[in-house]
């Protein structure tokens, strides 16, 4: 299933989604991946799998933002939304070990069950209405395909984050069945993202605290599908002063990208948000000599063990 041609120690990568351009936060998560992959691949992967929310053209914008900061990634650029045979195929394995099943439970029908308990994600936990089904019975038209959790038996999911350390979560009872594919033809984030992973023989996910606990269910995922579990670290997400995540939705300021000058003290501010105490007198150096010393002095256990850091002043 690998798409690696040789044998490859470490893996890692950058998924952006292509829903605006590239912010603050963004840096942090490229920067951080980058630096750890540094010795082996650092893979580029658009993460335009939710089609309704993709902008035409911000794939490409946001390359070239990456390469002006002087990020080189490995094998060609990979697009979820050229890749959903690969989701069908996991899908149909998925149903076919009766790991998951067809719902045609709409938002309000789900917003009626007044009873039903709230999961960590503050998303009201599914029911179980259509989870009777079972492979070989017909399948009804219009249905999204969500995964059961219990099926694998395992009553609690638990890894050790190289960055927030120990994180259990019991899939049933913080999650309930989420949904693998939607009835409106879209494969979910979940489910892509462990497909391409695997695919890409990806050996460690580095990115923000805000996908921390949606990790069980892609262990889960992963388990299903027999694939290697990579290793995790979650980064400290940038917040703005009023603790919003940064985003297109709260206005996050876009990365400069015409002065060399201005690109280093993003690089600073990121590599200084990072923990890894980048001295003041590199702002006078080259972007390239910036990236030497960062390559140089990399360290992750300097990242914060939080979930939201603040903005740097210099970053705002």
């Amino acid at each position: 299933m690998s798409e690696a041609l040789l044998p490859i120690s470490v893996v890692g990568r950058f998924a952006p989604s292509p829903t605006g351009p590239l912010h603050f936060g963004s840096l942090v998560a490229a920067v951080a991946s980058y630096l750890e992959a540094c010795a082996g691949q650092w893979l580029l992967r658009v993460e335009d799998v939710d089609r309704p929310r993709s902008v035409s053209g911000m794939a490409g914008l946001q390359q070239e933002i990456l390469h002006a900061y002087g990020f080189v990634w490995d094998r060609e650029v990979v697009l979820q939304s050229e890749r959903e045979h690969l989701y069908q195929k996991a899908l149909k394995t998925l149903i076919e070990a009766g790991y998951a099943y067809p719902c045609t439970c709409t938002r309000s029908q789900l917003a009626g069950h007044t009873d039903a308990r709230v999961g960590i994600d503050g998303a009201r936990i599914y029911p179980g209405t259509c989870s009777h089904w079972q492979p070989g019975d017909a399948v009804p038209e219009n249905a999204a395909w969500r995964f059961r959790v219990g099926g694998l038996d395992v009553p609690e999911w638990s890894f050790t984050d190289r960055i927030q350390g120990v994180v259990s979560q019991q899939l049933a009872r913080d999650v309930g069945d989420f949904v693998l594919h939607r009835a409106d033809g879209c494969t979910t984030y979940q489910l892509a993202v462990v497909v391409d992973d695997l695919a890409q023989g990806v050996t460690q996910v580095v990115r923000g605290a805000d996908l921390l606990d949606s990790t069980p269910r892609q262990l889960a995922l992963i388990s299903a599908l027999g694939g290697q579990v990579p290793s995790y670290a979650h980064l400290p997400v940038a917040v703005n002063n009023a603790g919003e995540k940064l985003s297109k939705q709260t206005m996050a300021q876009a990365l400069p990208l015409g002065m060399e000058s201005e690109r280093v003290v993003a690089l600073w501010s990121a590599l200084d948000f990072l923990g890894q105490e980048p001295p003041a007198s590199l702002y006078k150096l080259s972007q390239a000599k910036l990236w030497i010393w960062a390559k140089t002095h990399w360290s992750i256990s300097k990242v914060a063990k939080a979930r939201r850091c603040f903005l740097p002043s210099k970053a705002q």
